[in-house]
């Protein structure tokens, strides 16, 4: 069956994407939920005319995402938090934190674009590691921070 999504659901496709799922999926969760509509004839053209007259306002909000990730590749953050004087942090520090820092120096980055690489969702040890700012659906950022003692 074939549905168009109305808004972004997770490991199945973004906002305005027609995707193929089986029926009772489609029927007993994604459209009674308001995830999605039926992908009927008429609903195809109100799409395609729709995605015509949103493709330039993409176009300029994918542009400021671009702009805002080369301003972020070159950042170092640093979290200042309590330490044990074995380097041991008390507590983690995760992606709120990291969050907050970078408001410090002036973006405004939801915690929930902000992942930690390495497999961690937080960390636990004094040092410099490295974390990946989500900014737009397909315009991602690496960023540096360090973990300093208070």
């Amino acid at each position: 069956m074939e549905i168009i999504l109305k808004q972004d659901v997770a490991n199945l496709g973004h906002k305005d994407d027609i995707v193929t799922v089986r029926n009772g999926y489609a029927t007993n969760y994604l459209i009674p939920q308001g995830y999605a509509t039926l992908a009927t004839v008429s609903a195809k053209k109100m799409h395609a005319e729709n995605m015509k007259q949103r493709a330039h306002k993409e176009a300029k909000i994918r542009e400021e995402a671009l702009e805002l990730a080369k301003k972020l590749e070159g950042i170092t953050v640093s979290v200042a938090t309590k330490v044990s004087s074995t380097g041991k942090i008390f507590g983690s520090v995760n992606n709120i934190q990291i969050a907050e820092a970078l408001a410090g120096k002036g973006f405004d980055i939801d915690r929930r674009n902000v992942s930690i690489l390495g497999g961690a969702d937080h960390v636990k040890e004094v040092g410099t590691y490295e974390a990946e700012v989500k900014i737009h659906r397909d315009v991602k950022a690496k960023i540096q921070f360090e973990i300093v003692a208070e």
